[in-house]
């Protein structure tokens, strides 16, 4: 009883896990988007967890960007409260035009038992990337804030998913965001190797998006990525399996979907 205690007193908190885990290699922290695939998710054995905007957005019967920062506070809450395992938190713009409006957010996301979170650079008001010094300023509010927390705060060059093949300019401002006290940068939409390394040698943990035809995960590795997210990837491919299968009902009136699913036993078992 002795040594049960002892282990409990001197487990790591989720906050402490994630840190760790950024010491010790590359990692897999997929992205669920409700209780349900949280808990299978963390059922499975992954490590850590990480919300999607737009597989939250999906589940409330919306597009991604429409989700208000009180509901993703909610969210989170929900996670944290039903898995153990450290959560990252896509927070895209932080819900905020101002510095102080960020640090709101990252503080009410610590409360809400987030590990982590990342800020991006997109703005979709105008449709454009923040000039880089508007974005500098919004990372050193959301670091500042987060100093007290632990959080890990994650800082995203959004070029390469709005239509901006420019790694220069992506190097340049995850460069910046580093000078400005990020932990951990990332790049989604990157995928060839030559520009994974150039991402890497900015010298702070890497995010990866996991993508059709890019490196796997051991390949990452070797390239010195520390985490990679699967962003709303899943959700869709749920979604996807519930379109089809739906569809076969409406259409053919046959249930061969069945095949294809996941038994209740075995779902049970990551559940329970």
């Amino acid at each position: 009883m002795g040594d049960e205690t002892e282990d409990l007193n001197t487990a790591a908190s989720p906050v402490e896990r994630f840190h760790e885990l950024h010491d010790e290699g590359i990692f897999v922290m997929p992205n669920p988007w409700d209780i349900g695939s949280a808990r299978v998710l963390e059922g499975l054995g992954f490590p850590a967890l990480a919300t999607t905007s737009g597989g939250h957005a999906t589940t409330l019967g919306r597009i991604d960007g429409q989700v208000t920062r009180q509901e993703l506070i909610d969210h989170v809450r929900e996670l944290t409260s039903v898995v153990g395992v450290p959560l990252n938190v896509d927070a895209e713009r932080c819900f905020a035009e101002d510095p102080e409006g960020v640090a709101v957010t990252i503080i009410e996301l610590a409360a809400a038992g987030a590990s982590g979170c990342s800020i991006e650079d997109w703005d979709p008001e105008s449709s454009e990337i923040d000039p880089i010094a508007k974005s500098v300023d919004r990372v050193v509010a959301a670091v500042e804030a987060a100093a007290a927390t632990g959080l890990i705060i994650t800082a995203r060059a959004e070029n390469h998913i709005r239509g901006v093949q420019e790694i220069d300019d992506t190097v340049a401002r995850l460069e910046a965001y580093r000078d400005a006290g990020a932990h951990a940068v990332y790049a989604p939409g990157i995928y060839r190797p030559e520009d994974i390394r150039r991402v890497v040698e900015v010298g702070l943990p890497v995010n990866y998006l996991a993508l059709p035809g890019g490196p796997s995960v051991p390949e990452l590795g070797e390239l010195g990525v520390r985490r990679v997210s699967t962003g709303a990837s899943l959700a869709r491919a749920a979604y996807a399996a519930l379109i089809d299968g739906a569809n076969e009902l409406l259409t053919d009136g046959t249930s061969s979907y069945l095949a294809r699913a996941t038994s209740a036993s075995a779902l049970n078992n990551l559940l329970a």
